[in-house]
């Protein structure tokens, strides 16, 4: 193959590694809005939006639309919307959204937090930036907000800064198990994936780690080559119909152009993303 065109492939890869990351990262900055799920006349979700089939996902995604329609000056109705629309791959609306309700909530922290969410999601970096640094107190910092900025600084090739990020963050909330999977999977943006499996096994490990953490973990055990091994993580601890959908694109993942090659090639290289200054 054309030398080109697996450069291709492998930053589609990584892209894809990155996605995944800033997901898991903003996720957690919602909380304050779940807990604020039962105000008003905000239709209640049955699940956690993570556990939602498709078809789920649309019905819950209907019922807040017509919601949000009624009142789209609302902060709860609106980001809880827009955090539908993006699970739906509805990236575009969502910010649309989540736009509307800034300008009508301008100093709401929740929804400047998903304000910069949306933005991440739909690409604008340096906006989501700007916006989620507008979210943060100094007195007060937000852990969730912090860990954000690392994920974005990410995605935008920032990975020292990053990194930074994200011990602030655990400087402020220890042993976080999404911080400590976003830390782990930075480094694979970097393809030094001996300590990216250090990190995520440490986020495995931690009592309130979700599957998503898992998940990253199988990834990055299934980029080394150890496939069977990878499959058990991903398997763990979910239903026979999520862990055959997680297995599948598990495999995708690692059958682009053998991207987990270049990845293993460059983490056996001397020297290769060494980022010891950080630590």
């Amino acid at each position: 193959m054309p030398a080109s065109l697996t450069t291709i492939s492998t930053n589609r890869f990584l892209q894809g590694v990155a996605a995944s990351l800033i997901v898991l990262a903003l996720a957690g900055c919602s909380t304050t809005t779940k807990d604020r799920m039962t105000t008003g006349s905000v239709p209640k979700l049955t699940k956690p939006v993570e556990e939602m089939d498709a078809t789920e996902l649309r019905s819950a995604t209907d019922r807040l639309g017509q919601a949000y329609d009624k009142n789209p000056r609302d902060p709860v109705t609106g980001v809880n919307y827009a955090n539908l629309l993006r699970m739906n791959g509805r990236d575009a609306q969502a910010l649309a959204v989540m736009q509307q309700v800034a300008i009508a909530n301008p100093g709401d922290r929740t929804v400047l937090a998903a304000y910069g969410k949306a933005q991440a999601a739909a690409g604008q970096f340096q906006q989501a930036l700007d916006t989620i640094g507008r979210a943060q107190t100094p007195d007060r910092p937000d852990w969730r907000l912090i860990s954000a900025q690392g994920a974005i600084l990410d995605q935008m090739g920032r990975a020292s800064e990053a990194r930074q990020r994200y011990r602030d963050a655990l400087d402020i909330q220890p042993n976080e198990p999404s911080i400590l999977s976003n830390l782990g999977m930075s480094y694979v943006l970097t393809g030094d994936l001996r300590t990216a499996e250090t990190y995520l096994r440490s986020a495995a490990g931690q009592p309130n780690a979700d599957s998503r953490v898992r998940q990253n973990l199988a990834l990055v055990v299934g980029l080394q080559g150890r496939f069977p091994e990878a499959e058990q993580i991903a398997r763990r601890e979910l239903s026979p119909q999520q862990a055959d959908a997680n297995v599948a694109y598990l495999r995708g993942m690692l059958s682009q152009q053998n991207s987990w090659q270049k990845l293993a090639a460059k983490d056996k290289t001397p020297g290769a993303a060494d980022d010891s200054n950080t630590n």
